[in-house]
C-alpha cells in the first residue's frame, strides 16, 4: 500500500529550501559588497548553496546515518537534523532500524532419511549496530537471507520428515539460535523465525496417513489395557473386602438387586428358597415377610 510507505518529500523539500537560501544571502551579500552580480557572484552563490546542502541533512526518525571522516568511520548520526563538513565527510549509508521481515525457503531438500522437502518460512529480524551493518558485511539484507536459507538446509538435513513435519516450534527456535549465532557480528538481531509450510511429496502422503492411523489405534490399545488394568486393580482390592464377610456380600447382591429393579421398573421372580440364602442378615419380621410374599 502506498499510503504506508514512508515517504522523503520533506527531506527534498528541506535540501531545496537550504540551496535557496544559502545561494540567496550569498548573492545579497556579494551584491552589497560589489553593487552588482556578475559570472563570479552567481557562481560564488551556487557553490555556497551546494555546500550548504552538503553540510546539512535530516535523517527520519527510524533512520541511522553512518558518517566517515576522509574514508574512516566518524559517528552514527541521526535521527533528526545534523551536520557534515563538505567534502570531508560523507554519509556513507542510510541504516533503517525498523523490524524486517524477509522471507526465505528450502527447495527439495533431503532429510536424514533422504525425503526431499520444500519448507517456508519467515525471518523477523532488525539493525541495531548500523556501524557494523555497515563496516563488516557488504550488502546486509541479502547476507541475512542467504544465511536464514543455509540455516534451514542445515536443520532439515538433521532431522527425520516425522520430526519436520510434527515439531515445527523445535524448527524455529533451531533457526533461530543458528541465525543469531551467525548475525551478531554484522550488528543484526533476529527477533523470531516462523515456518510457514512444509510441502511433502504426493506420494508420501498416503504412507504417511496410514502411519498415523496406525499410531492412533496403538495409542487406543494401550489406553484400553490401562483401564482393564485399573478395573482389575480395583476389583481385587474389592474381593480382600469382602473376603471372609458373607454378610456383606449378601447385602451387597441384595443393593445389586435392588438398583436393577430401580432403573429399569421391572420385575424379579424368585424362588421361595431364595430368601433362606438371606437368613444370616435378615431379621426375624423380614424373613416372615417374605415367606407371606411368596407363599
Amino acid at each position: 500500500m502506498m499510503g504506508e510507505r514512508a515517504n522523503n518529500a520533506g527531506v527534498w523539500l528541506f535540501s531545496a529550501v537550504v540551496f535557496a537560501l544559502c545561494f540567496a544571502v550569498v548573492a545579497g551579500a556579494w551584491l552589497a559588497l560589489c553593487g552588482r552580480i556578475g559570472a563570479v557572484g552567481i557562481a560564488v552563490a551556487l557553490i555556497a548553496a551546494l555546500m550548504g546542502i552538503m553540510a546539512t541533512h535530516i535523517a527520519q526518525q527510524w533512520e541511522k546515518v553512518v558518517v566517515l571522516r576522509l574514508g574512516k568511520f566518524d559517528r552514527v548520526s541521526g535521527p533528526g537534523l545534523f551536520w557534515t563538513i563538505p567534502i570531508i565527510e560523507q554519509n556513507v549509508m542510510r541504516v533503517d532500524g525498523r523490524t524486517r521481515v524477509t522471507t526465505f525457503g528450502a527447495e527439495e531438500t533431503l532429510t536424514s532419511d533422504l525425503v526431499p522437502l520444500n519448507v517456508n518460512a519467515v525471518l523477523f529480524w532488525m539493525v541495531w549496530d548500523a556501524k557494523a551493518a555497515c563496516t563488516e558485511v557488504n550488502d546486509f539484507t541479502r547476507a541475512v537471507e542467504l544465511a536464514a536459507q543455509t540455516a534451514l538446509r542445515d536443520a532439515i538435513g538433521r532431522a527425520n520428515v516425522a520430526e519436520v513435519a510434527i515439531r515445527r516450534q523445535q524448527l524455529d527456535r533451531e533457526l533461530k539460535k543458528a541465525l543469531e549465532e551467525k548475525c551478531a557480528d554484522w550488528g543484526i538481531t533476529v527477533l523470531s523465525v516462523e515456518v510457514r509450510d512444509i510441502l511433502l511429496p504426493k506420494e508420501l502422503h498416503d504412507a504417511m496417513s496410514l502411519e498415523a492411523q496406525a499410531e492412533q489405534r496403538r495409542k487406543a490399545r494401550i489406553i484400553l489395557m490401562e483401564g482393564e488394568q485399573d478395573v482389575a486393580d480395583m476389583l481385587d482390592g474389592i474381593g480382600r473386602v469382602y473376603e471372609g464377610n458373607d454378610e456383606a456380600l449378601r447385602l451387597r447382591a441384595m443393593h445389586l438387586l435392588y438398583e436393577s429393579v430401580r432403573e429399569t421398573g421391572g420385575t424379579v421372580v424368585m424362588p421361595s428358597s431364595f430368601s433362606e440364602g438371606f437368613g444370616d442378615v435378615l431379621g426375624d419380621s423380614m424373613k416372615d415377610a417374605l415367606k407371606k410374599a411368596h407363599s
